[in-house]
């Protein structure tokens, strides 16, 4: 096996620009993630109450299937996710909003809008029409204009709409949406982008730790719906948008002033770190000098890879395997085990602390073996997707066939995503490792094909469960998720390899062919050689 030279790095004075780069954009994925779900919390508080008559707290709106053959369930009572329940609220704050209509005599619902079931799922749904048409370009604009202006953009631009979000609500119901709809064009730019600049700055023998910077996703879930309920009920609903403005233009000041594209444009980077990452990564990547130079994405080299195919299909059966579980197992508990919305709050955070951590342990073994090179990072990707995606969907059987068995489904539950945390030594650094240049378009395009799972998947648990919420139903739809799991798991396994592709730099062959030829013919002048035409071969 051939050996690798591994570099150390000299000793760095202060806090790397690596370690204040995680940071800000593990933060930065906690924001982006926050704003997706605000209105998913705040509409609880923005709906009329009096709406739906049936929707009383303490009134049983259904019944589970296993909680109907438990008498001692029938005392707590289940109440509808989605039902309107309006939080208990204590309000001490008036919203601005409000003072501004009021003062200017304008109209507006003070009871609560009297948007129906259609209009909330349009509301909340809009967010993810048109996310899927930004991965690719989000991937092409790092590249061109830098993942610093993107990536900061990315994120502010939604929290800046949060800010107008409240008014907007008041006045008129389409340009909310609109409103909705951009913010997730522009949060779907923020992957690529960021896949881009771990290319530029991450050693390979660092990426999988690095990337768990996307579990900031994770974190923002964890602690958005205890910090969101908290709001609403010591003020308005109006203060969940204002809190996601304020905290993401905080976070957009710090990164544009902290964050850099690359190592040689940092100001304040200590020289040994800046000679290791530029050592390190070696002519694998463009470096800023080349940065005049124009040069074509080889579209036509990463569509017809096997890598970005094998990577396409490992992701389409971790969207499918990480949206049933995460956004249908409160769902599954809801109506199965008879679980309260506020056990069905716990759930919501639980699972994505589980994953988070786990995501570490998993990064730190995958760099921990490539450091000491007792592990190819080919062999380090596939291991991590045999947890990730080829366990995790084992698991998940364990879901299918607890039947009322409660402590089986939530253990079974937590220990699938754990395993989920694996993706960071995965695939996501396996893209890097592929194409360090190209990793940010190579992410988008899979991500555009790979978020069809996640509209796929409601359609099926909905077909199955149509006016049938029953344990077999949620049987076959937790079957269905592990067999898609460990089947794209076993492909990404055994047809992936882990080489840098040629594609990668395409004018690299070109310019070594160059230099040898200008040699030839300095040798050839020194020593007075006849050069030889084509003609006479």
């Amino acid at each position: 096996m051939k050996k690798r030279v591994i570099l150390l790095e000299g000793n760095v004075k202060g806090i790397k620009a690596r370690t204040v780069l995680w940071y800000l954009a593990f933060f930065g994925f906690a924001i982006n993630t926050i704003v997706r779900i605000n209105s998913s919390i705040a509409i609880v508080d923005m709906i009329d109450v009096n709406l739906k008559k049936s929707t009383n707290v303490n009134k049983t709106v259904a019944v589970s299937e296993c909680l109907a053959k438990d008498d001692k369930g029938a005392q707590n009572g289940t109440i509808s996710i989605i039902s309107n329940i309006k939080l208990v609220n204590t309000t001490r704050y008036v919203s601005m909003e409000r003072k501004i209509l009021d003062y200017f005599e304008i109209e507006y619902e003070r009871d609560g809008f009297k948007w129906n079931e259609h209009k909330q799922g349009m509301y909340l749904g809009s967010f993810y029409w048109l996310h899927w048409m930004s991965q690719i370009p989000g991937g092409i604009l790092a590249t061109k204009f830098g993942t610093k202006t993107i990536f900061g953009l990315a994120n502010f631009i939604p929290c800046a709409l949060c800010l107008l979000t409240p008014i907007v609500s008041y006045l008129d119901y389409k340009v909310l949406v609109i409103l909705r709809i951009t913010s997730g064009v522009c949060t779907g730019l923020s992957w690529p982008a960021m896949h881009h600049l771990i290319g530029l700055w991450i050693p390979g023998n660092e990426r999988s730790r690095f990337v768990t910077v996307y579990l900031g996703t994770g974190i923002g879930a964890a602690i958005a719906f205890p910090i969101f309920g908290y709001i609403i009920k010591i003020s308005s609903w109006e203060w969940v948008f204002h809190f996601c403005f304020i905290v993401g233009t905080i976070w957009y000041i710090f990164w544009m002033f902290l964050v850099f594209d690359s190592p040689e444009v940092h100001p304040r980077i200590d020289p040994a770190e800046k000679e290791y990452i530029i050592k390190s990564l070696g002519s694998s990547v463009f470096r800023e000098k080349d940065k005049h130079e124009r040069r074509e994405i080889p579209w036509k080299a990463i569509l017809t890879s096997r890598c970005t195919w094998v990577t396409v299909l490992a992701d389409l059966g971790n969207v499918w395997g990480l949206f049933t579980i995460l956004t249908q197992s409160p769902t599954y508990f809801r109506f199965i085990h008879g679980w309260s919305i506020e056990m069905v709050g716990i759930l919501s955070g639980f699972p994505h602390l589980m994953r988070v951590l786990a995501s570490f342990v998993f990064s730190s073994i995958g760099d921990y073996l490539l450091t000491g090179d007792r592990m190819s990072r080919e062999h380090v990707r596939k291991l991590a997707t045999l947890f990730h995606l080829v366990l995790s969907g084992a698991v998940c059987l364990g879901i299918a066939y607890s039947g009322c068995n409660f402590t089986l489904a939530v253990a079974s539950l937590t220990l699938s995503l754990a395993l989920n945390g694996a993706i960071s030594a995965g695939l996501l650094s396996g893209i890097i490792d592929n194409s360090p240049n190209y990793s940010g378009v190579i992410l988008g395009a899979v991500g555009t094909i790979s978020i069809n799972s996640a509209l796929v998947s409601p359609m099926v648990v909905g077909y199955l469960t149509f006016e049938n919420q029953t344990v077999k139903a949620w049987e076959h739809i937790f079957v269905i998720t592990s067999v898609i799991m460990m089947i794209t798991g076993l492909i990404y396994i055994v047809f992936y390899d882990g080489s840098l592709q040629p594609w990668n730099n395409p004018g690299a062959c070109k310019s070594e062919d160059k230099n040898i030829r200008k040699k030839l013919l300095e040798f050839n002048e020194k020593f007075k050689i006849p050069q030889q035409s084509s003609n006479d071969l």
